[in-house]
């Protein structure tokens, strides 16, 4: 598999669409990927229904960290337990997925940063994760760089991977347990009878199940509330590049924020800004601005705000918000392919220069971008819908592929009725409704 996934990728999932299915997953990210290999190996029969190709958009596109450092108190739990996971399916896999448990340092640019990670420290003690602050020494020791780091919070378990190429791995994986998965196949619309999922409707044809899940990413909210179901998702636009090969600084990811970096298997660097992204002022954005006011008094400086986004995009001005069972916007843009920021990936160029002046200016062998489907709180929405049968698993803000194995199966234990094993309060649907308080949670990423 290459990098980017795009649609010269050629289609490794045709099908063909089968007419019936336990379970209908709408999305092939990580999260539903993992969602129908775990619902696969329960015994579901499962469809797995992707416009594009598998991974092609966020998923692939991301920083590759399996980070427990820093996660929300709810969300440290699940990531936990994608950890074990990951362990797992690198020993499934071997080499090829990437992974490395080679740690996260987060670098602390001012005292305020500092006293946040270290507030962190509980959480991680009460979850048996391996965080410990760092001081000035440590990290130039560690780093070889004498930049003015006030400290910082290092978690050495933690875990880096490819993600281009493990999701695609994965999706393997679950064929492999019996999930249909439909490459080039978008879900027009839900089947609705009687205010219950009774199937959907693809632009293959219809396909008859009892439950679906959604998860669809940036294109979540688009596809709910074509169904009245009202999600406050917007997404933001973070930029990525791939350096030529350089000496190696840390084996693992660190951030600042200003910039990040992880060691790449090809022995070049992942780097990205350490805060900054970019978003695209649309019609959901005006409808969900009261909803948004507390993270963006935290981030306001930090987003470049752009007047439109490109034709096609979610929440474009021209997107259409009705199609029926016609052809829909999912058709229109199967891959999101944004252009990255390049003026933000040359001021993490410069910072990275500034820091490690002995490697010089790292050379861009490539760059991309990727949409990251959010939340005003930056937590996921997991939970049932108002619709019965269905269930929604989107928003992941930024953390979906290192919690993504555990979240999988976090969401395909809901689906079919058990106990998940996690406490899922903080991530339902109704606490943008319900009168409960707006607590944001850490930052995209």
């Amino acid at each position: 598999m290459s990098f980017p996934i795009s649609l010269a990728t050629p289609i490794r999932f045709p099908g063909p669409l089968p007419a019936a299915a336990d379970v209908v997953v709408l999305g092939g990210g990580i999260i539903g990927v993992m969602t129908a290999l775990y619902l696969a190996q329960a015994g579901q029969k499962v469809v797995l229904c992707e416009k594009g190709r598998i991974a092609a958009e966020q998923s692939s596109r991301n920083w590759g960290w399996i980070r427990q450092q820093g996660r929300d108190k709810d969300e440290l739990p699940i990531v936990v337990e994608s950890l074990r996971l990951w362990q797992g399916f690198a020993q499934t896999f071997g080499d090829a997925l990437g992974f490395s448990q080679a740690g996260v340092i987060y670098l602390a640019n001012t005292d305020a940063a500092l006293e946040e990670y270290e507030a962190f420290l509980p959480h991680a003690q009460a979850n048996g994760v391996d965080t410990r602050m760092l001081a000035r020494c440590e990290i130039a020791t560690m780093l070889g760089s004498s930049a003015a780091w006030r400290g910082a919070m290092m978690t050495p378990s933690d875990a880096r991977a490819e993600p281009w190429a493990a999701v695609p791995l994965l999706a393997g994986l679950a064929a492999e347990a019996g999930v249909c998965i439909v490459e080039h196949c978008a879900i027009r619309a839900l089947d609705v009878q009687a205010g219950a999922v009774a199937g959907v409707i693809t632009e293959q044809g219809r396909v008859r199940a009892a439950r679906v899940v959604v998860a669809a990413g940036a294109w979540s909210r688009l596809f709910l509330a074509a169904h009245g179901v009202a999600i406050p998702q917007l997404s933001v636009l973070a930029s990525v590049a791939q350096t030529e090969p350089m000496p190696q600084i840390f084996a693992g990811g660190a951030t600042d924020s200003h910039f990040a970096f992880r060691r790449r298997m090809d022995g070049g660097y992942t780097l990205a800004p350490g805060g900054e992204h970019d978003f695209f002022i649309g019609p959901d954005a005006f409808r969900s601005f009261a909803h948004y006011l507390p993270v963006l008094k935290k981030d306001f400086r930090s987003t470049h705000f752009r007047a439109m986004a490109p034709k096609g995009y979610p929440d474009a001005w021209r997107t259409p918000r009705r199609w029926g069972d016609g052809a829909s916007p999912f058709e229109a843009t199967r891959i999101l392919n944004p252009a990255p920021n390049m003026a933000s990936l040359g001021r993490v160029q410069d910072r990275f220069a500034a820091a490690f002046p002995a490697l010089g200016r790292p050379k861009i062998k490539s760059a991309w971008a990727g949409m990251i489907d959010t939340m005003p709180d930056v937590v996921p929405v997991v939970d049932h819908a108002a619709i019965s049968g269905l269930t929604i698993a989107t928003g992941m803000s930024g953390h979906g592929f290192g919690i993504g194995p555990g979240m999988g199966r976090v969401v395909a234990d809901l689906v079919m009725g058990r106990a998940t094993g996690h406490d899922l309060t903080r991530f339902r649907l109704s606490r943008f409704s319900d009168g409960t308080a707006p607590q944001v949670g850490p930052a995209l990423a």
